[in-house]
């Protein structure tokens, strides 16, 4: 089978994606600093899964240092792709470090599209985001939509991210497809993000801080939709940017309402004002990665928040202290 480099491997998405690989007998490379931009007992965990899996190898080391592209050609000189999920997400967050984010998700981008280009590894897969189309364009967001007026900083980086895998595609011919995430959530996911923010917080009963009036809507996506896709990602594409995003919308409020009703708690509601760098409706328009790529999101918010709810209260003991912002 073939060898792949999975950058981020112990992130929420990227623990995932290579899983599904080993999965399928292939070797992969992870790469993770396993930084505290959030709760590393997170981290920990996921790449518990991997560590004893055959065929796994971890290598923890921060992309954004030119050094480790030397090193990442010795512990894998012969990768069929690399998939660059190593990032630092969060919206608000960005506005207090904008220069974390820069460095992390434009300039680590550029060494693995360097390491990329030095070993003549044929496929770039790079991990984007929904929030680069910001306010602008359709209530449901294409692929052909305007990316240039990011609200904040994570966007920005990921702007960059993606002009500097373009331009290596172009000189270089390095086979690249884009993946926009579009607000994941599972098992596990991040505990800055707000599925797992209230459902701990309720379990917990502690009070739920909800931005604005809560009646933002988002197109969550299930964690396996998302590996799903990056997997099908990896096909020869040339240079294309797809939506991976939910089939179902939901409302802040009407997702708080839903863990009230699988945990059997009541939440103790705290709205406090928006913040700017939010986006009222964030929703993905998928016809492309269908057409293309043979995606569909499958599993549905109901059935993905019960997943969430049973894995928090299986690992209640220690999920409960994690810290969430």
């Amino acid at each position: 089978m073939s060898t792949y480099v999975v950058t981020g491997a112990a992130g929420f998405i990227g623990s995932k994606v290579a899983d599904a690989l080993l999965g399928q007998g292939h070797t992969i490379v992870g790469i993770d600093n396993l930084s505290a931009t959030y709760d590393v007992r997170m981290k920990q965990h996921r790449l518990e899964s991997l560590l004893p899996q055959p065929g796994f190898s971890f290598f923890q080391a921060d992309i954004t240092e030119r050094e480790n592209i030397n090193k990442l050609v010795e512990v894998a000189p012969q990768a069929v792709a690399l998939i660059n999920l190593a990032a630092i997400a969060g919206v608000r967050q960005s506005t207090t470090d904008p220069w974390s984010y820069l460095e992390t998700n434009t300039l680590g981008t550029l060494n693995m599209l360097e390491y990329t280009r030095r070993q003549g590894v044929p496929k770039f897969v790079l991990a984007s985001t929904s929030s680069l189309y910001g306010e602008s364009g359709p209530s449901a967001h294409v692929e052909s939509a305007r990316t240039d007026y990011p609200l904040a900083p994570y966007a920005a980086s990921k702007k960059g991210a993606e002009a500097f895998a373009h331009a290596y595609h172009h000189l270089y011919g390095i086979d690249t497809s884009i993946v926009r995430y579009f607000t994941v959530y599972g098992p596990a996911g991040r505990p800055d993000m707000s599925m797992f923010r209230f459902c701990q917080w309720i379990a917990e009963g502690r009070p739920v801080t909800i931005t604005g009036d809560g009646e933002q809507s988002r197109g969550f996506t299930y964690v396996d939709d998302i590996a799903a896709g990056t997997l099908l990602a990896l096909h020869d594409t040339g240079y294309e940017v797809f939506n991976l995003g939910g089939h179902e919308v939901m409302s802040i409020n009407q997702v708080v309402e839903t863990f009230e009703d699988l945990l059997g708690k009541k939440a103790h509601r705290v709205y406090v004002p928006a913040h700017p760098a939010d986006v009222y409706s964030n929703v993905a328009d998928v016809n492309k990665a269908r057409t293309v790529l043979g995606w569909e999101p499958r599993v549905g918010l109901h059935e993905g928040m019960q997943n969430l709810v049973n894995w928090y209260l299986t690992n209640r003991s220690w999920a409960k202290d994690i810290v969430t912002i």
